[in-house]
């Protein structure tokens, strides 16, 4: 088709062309390209130009695009980071809002578990209140107080000893012999079937009726033996029948008591046994009910004790409560405080402060007055010890003539006038007789001067003598060491005494020089 190839040809298949095919397109280089350059012609180069042309223009135009392309590539990831933000922002709000919704389902929540608790910890305790009270009501029922009264078996001992003693005066009369006799009869009893009664086996809260008609039975049997002993067969011999008669109605009478104490002592035991196992009970009901009013009291204490302590939720900030460790406290025993409470006690610990730092300067200050004076003190304690000193170098300080004057001269002043009056005359007497000695002695001087002046002159003179007498003594000495003869002891000792006289007017001349 005509019409299809011009739009390949000139459209490339398309009516409008679209800027992102811009980066498709791709220019056609000319055929000779491969050729080498030398061999183009002019009109190879102009075709070659405009192809360079027609490529810049092309890089130029994907160049723009694909700046156009970057900005907006640029725009859309800056509305996407703005749009992810907000997203974002709104997803931390919403959060935020369901955390915070939670968190006050959950409180209320707390509360309700809390209300409950308590509602269902109060029945409880009213449950339990109620169930002790019955069941001490039942026991303060069951409670009896046991009260016996019964003849003791000393009682009935007394009773047969004053029998006894009863029966030895109402037969008085009786010889002797014969009372004896009666007497050993009246202590004879018959001999009986013995009944025995199982008090283990019994029972304790049952009726006792039987009892009596076992004893009734047991008399009738004793009062039928007591009938062959009380035949006149058995009468003592010259015993009167009225004596006799009288005697076994006393025998029947002892028998019967002691036939009836016997069985009293019986239905004693057996009540004192009950009376034990009552008393044990009744003591094992007073420990339940004690136990039970130990318990009422603490049901009543610790109801006391939740209507008090109340379980109050509060919202604390984040941030506004510092803890210094990293576990969560307990706060079950703390106390809620009014908040003026809390000023007036900081105030009055402020009051407290500023009184205490008061109290501190007056101390300090008063410490320093201390100090002060303590200085004082020893300044005037050394002053003393100065004092005390000079008071003992004046004891034993030693008194001269002029101390003296000083002391016992009443007018010291004009007395040392007159002493440097007289002083002053002496001084000048003593200046006038100092002058002539030394007059004096300038003469004798002048004197000696002169003397001295002859003695060098007289010395001078020796002295040459001296070397002239050396002169000679040497010659001679020599004439004698040459002549080489001995000398005698007298010319040795004449020679000696020479040199000495010689020695000696050497020493005067160095004295006299």
């Amino acid at each position: 088709n005509e019409r299809l190839r011009a739009l390949d040809d000139m459209m490339g298949g398309v009516l409008e062309v679209k800027k992102e095919d811009i980066l498709k397109m791709d220019i056609p280089p000319p055929p000779f390209i491969s050729k080498p350059e030398d061999v183009w012609n002019d009109e190879e180069n102009k075709i070659f130009r405009e192809y360079e042309k027609k490529v810049k223009e092309l890089n130029e135009e994907k160049e723009k695009y694909r700046r156009t392309l970057e900005n907006e590539l640029k725009k859309i990831e800056a509305s996407i980071q703005e749009t992810t933000q907000n997203f974002d922002e709104t997803v931390c709000r919403l959060s935020e809002r369901k955390v915070k919704s939670e968190m006050v389902i959950y409180q209320e929540e707390l509360k309700i578990v809390n209300l409950v608790y308590a509602l269902l910890l109060n029945e409880e305790l009213d449950t339990r209140e109620a169930g002790l009270n019955r069941f001490l009501i039942k026991k303060e029922k069951e409670k009896v107080s046991c009260h016996l009264e019964c003849c003791s078996q000393e009682k009935c001992n007394i009773y047969n000893i004053n029998l006894e003693y009863g029966f030895t005066k109402d037969f008085a009369d009786v010889p002797a012999n014969l009372l004896d006799e009666l007497l050993e009869l009246y202590k004879h009893r018959p001999k009986t079937p013995v009944t025995e009664v199982f008090l283990g086996t019994a029972n304790p809260y049952g009726d006792c009726s039987g009892s009596a008609e076992d004893y009734k039975d047991a008399l009738t049997i004793l009062m039928k033996a007591m009938d062959e002993l009380d035949s006149p067969e058995h009468m003592p011999n010259g015993l009167d029948t009225s004596i006799w008669e009288q005697f076994c109605l006393a025998r029947r009478n002892k028998v019967e008591i002691e036939e009836l104490v016997k069985w009293k002592t019986l239905t004693l035991t057996e009540m004192q046994s009950f009376l034990l196992r009552r008393m044990d009970d009744n003591e094992r009901i007073k420990s339940e009910i004690e136990d039970i009013i130990r318990e009422l009291a603490w049901l009543r204490e610790e109801k006391m004790k939740l209507q008090v302590n109340l379980t109050v939720q509060f919202l604390l900030k984040q941030g506004q409560v510092e803890l210094e460790i990293t576990e969560i406290p307990d706060y079950t025993d703390a106390i809620l405080i009014n908040k003026s409470v809390i000023e007036e006690l900081n105030c009055s610990i402020m009051a407290q402060g500023e009184k205490k730092i008061a109290s501190m300067v007056e101390y300090k200050d008063f410490s320093k007055e201390i100090f002060q004076l303590e200085w004082e003190h020893k300044k005037m304690r050394m002053q003393i010890e100065d004092l005390e000193q000079k008071a003992r170098d004046i004891v034993t300080l030693p008194i001269s003539k002029d101390r003296q004057l000083f002391l016992t001269v009443p007018n010291y002043d004009s007395c040392v006038a007159n002493h440097i009056s007289v002083m002053e005359q002496t001084l000048g007497f003593m200046d006038e007789l100092h002058k002539k000695n030394v007059k004096n002695r300038q003469k004798k001087v002048k004197e000696l001067r002169k003397c001295l002046s002859l003695k060098e002159q007289e010395n001078y003179k020796l002295s040459l003598e001296l070397k002239e007498a050396l002169v000679s003594v040497s010659e001679r000495r020599h004439i004698f060491e040459a002549a080489d003869t001995q000398v005698s002891e007298k010319i040795a000792k004449q020679r000696y005494r020479e040199i000495l006289k010689q020695k000696h007017l050497q020493r005067l001349v160095k004295e006299q020089e």
